[in-house]
């Protein structure tokens, strides 16, 4: 059995679709080491898919719908977390959306409404789950999302996407500046490419695999399970002075210039 070093501690997890969601495999670390958790879905379609899997920690794991685009499902939602307990000390945000139009062709023919749709959902939703998670976070806490290399650099067909989590990361950074004076971090972790549902979406992605072989350091990207370890290294008291930062899992890849 791991370490239960997040024993006694309540974390609310945003993201899960399936079993290889990297939401997944965070929560996975995180229970693992002796956290509770609270889990969202998005929409009657997922529904079943996340039960089955929360259903791993135990009958009676919470399990609420939310739609992070609107303001009165966080708060229901929230409100909901507040009847089933006092403090949450972990928040993972690991959502993200653009329309499938706007990770094809060129960024230039990118809609206003692709545009908008896409910034909404993958980074304006962690403002607004950090601003009804922050009040329950009476003995700090850490905030944790997920970004990609795409933010800082272009990634063909990445498109909005890379835009919109451009955005993710600077809103974590202006996150922690708020938060920090009640001891809640938040940081962002830069996954390589993982073969995911919203990965295989992306045009070209078994290329950029590839890519990631012939480049990084190591050879390779990563796995979901040691993204689960650092997001669990965040979560812990070994990440207790680190916050607005953007953690790369990648390989190395992000280190290269040729």
């Amino acid at each position: 059995m791991a370490d239960q070093i997040l024993a006694g501690k309540t974390g609310v997890v945003f993201g899960v679709a399936n079993k290889r969601s990297i939401a997944w495999a965070i929560a996975k670390a995180w229970a693992g080491a002796g956290a509770k958790l609270i889990f969202n879905y998005q929409g009657e379609r997922l529904k079943e898919n996340v039960e089955e899997l929360v259903a791993e920690f135990g009958e009676g794991t919470p399990l609420w719908p939310c739609d992070v685009t609107q303001d009165d499902e966080i708060a229901d939602f929230f409100e909901k977390v507040r009847g089933t307990s006092s403090r949450i000390d972990l928040l993972l945000h690991s959502v993200a959306f653009a329309p499938k139009e706007a990770l094809e062709g060129d960024f230039l023919s990118t809609s206003r409404e692709a545009f908008r749709t896409a910034h909404d959902i993958s980074a304006y939703s962690l403002v607004a789950l950090a601003r009804e998670a922050a009040p329950l976070m009476t003995d700090g806490g850490s905030i944790v999302a997920m970004t990609y290399y795409g933010a800082k650099k272009v990634v063909p067909h990445y498109n909005v996407m890379g835009v919109a989590k451009a955005s993710l990361e600077a809103s974590a950074r202006y996150l922690a500046y708020d938060l920090g004076k009640k001891k809640i971090r938040v940081n962002c972790i830069s996954a390589g490419p993982v073969n995911t549902l919203a990965a295989r979406g992306i045009s070209g992605f078994s290329s950029m695999m590839k890519h990631y072989q012939e480049r990084a350091p190591l050879g390779r990207s990563c796995d979901s399970a040691e993204i689960g370890q650092t997001g669990l290294f965040l979560a812990s008291d070994g990440g207790a002075a680190i916050t607005g930062q953007t953690i790369y899992v990648d390989g190395g890849y992000q280190i290269m210039g040729m």
